[in-house]
């Protein structure tokens, strides 16, 4: 069952092309909502006037080949492990629902536009990949969703509680689950709970690909981005207007701030971990 192109069986009722069509339309669609959702929300203009307002409060000029350094580290962390997040558990929901939908999507991809193939004929790697995608999107998705969601977690929320800003997570788990629900009744002998399975995997990847501008589908885009740009601040010493970091023992910081050996003495004592005393333990 895992071994074999699941649409392979189904081009017989539904042509290729029209398949093919379809991976086209939502492609499409990502990137027409991904494009409002920048208009809408004025995202590149907030990044082009954030990094102006960085580069004229910065203390040193980066270079060509730290910026590199910096993009290479952005890419390495918070693109290709998520290191921001500090919770592990959320990490590690968030790389199984990542990694599982970007081989879910390639694959799925891979397997449509190579149709008209025997299914015979087709690579047992594709179909594995796909099944393996869609089960690592399970994983991740209701292990965030029944687990992990803030609201649930630290809030006291319910899980069937529902509003537009789970639109994005919702819809991927409802076709990650229907897509193997179809795939295992279809190689089962198919029928009409194998048919409504279909019909709903399709109205979930519609609704996830079509409403990119009402949820959380474009954030993926932004997010390196801004971590990138947030590096960018700490190496020029604009820190987005936020304070250095200070020794408060340091006599060079008592004289530019005179108040911390008024009230805290010459030697402040150590005022403990502050918000970082208690681990992370929802979002």
């Amino acid at each position: 069952m895992i071994t074999s192109n699941p649409f392979a069986e189904l081009s017989v009722l539904i042509s290729p092309d029209i398949m093919q069509a379809y991976v086209v339309l939502m492609v499409l669609l990502v990137i027409a909502g991904t494009l409002l959702d920048v208009i809408h929300k004025k995202s590149a203009k907030y990044f082009f006037e954030n990094a102006q307002k960085a580069k004229q409060a910065a203390k040193r000029e980066v270079g060509a080949g730290e910026k590199i350094g910096l993009a290479a580290s952005t890419l390495a962390n918070e693109v290709l492990t998520s290191g921001e997040f500090d919770n592990p558990q959320r990490r590690i929901s968030h790389l199984f629902t990542m990694y599982g939908f970007i081989i879910f999507v390639v694959t799925t991809a891979v397997m449509i536009f190579s149709l008209p193939a025997a299914e015979s004929e087709a690579p047992v790697l594709m179909p594995l990949l796909w099944h393996l995608g869609a089960l690592m999107i399970c994983i991740g998705g209701y292990w965030f969703w029944f687990k992990i969601r803030v609201d649930v977690s630290a809030e006291g929320h319910q899980w069937y509680e529902v509003s537009r800003a789970d639109l994005f997570i919702v819809s991927l788990i409802v076709m990650a689950t229907f897509a193997l629900i179809w795939s295992i009744l279809q190689a089962a002998g198919g029928g009409l709970i194998a048919s409504v399975a279909l019909v709903l995997f399709i109205a979930a990847s519609t609704t996830l690909f079509s409403t990119v501008l009402w949820s959380k589908f474009a954030h993926m885009f932004f997010k390196p981005a801004a971590a990138y740009q947030k590096k960018i601040t700490k190496a020029d010493g604009s820190r987005e207007n936020l304070p250095d970091d200070y020794t408060l023992t340091d006599p060079d910081v008592q004289a530019k701030f005179p108040d911390i050996p008024e009230y805290m003495g010459q030697n402040p004592p150590y005022m403990g971990l502050g918000i970082k005393r208690e681990a992370p333990h929802h979002y």
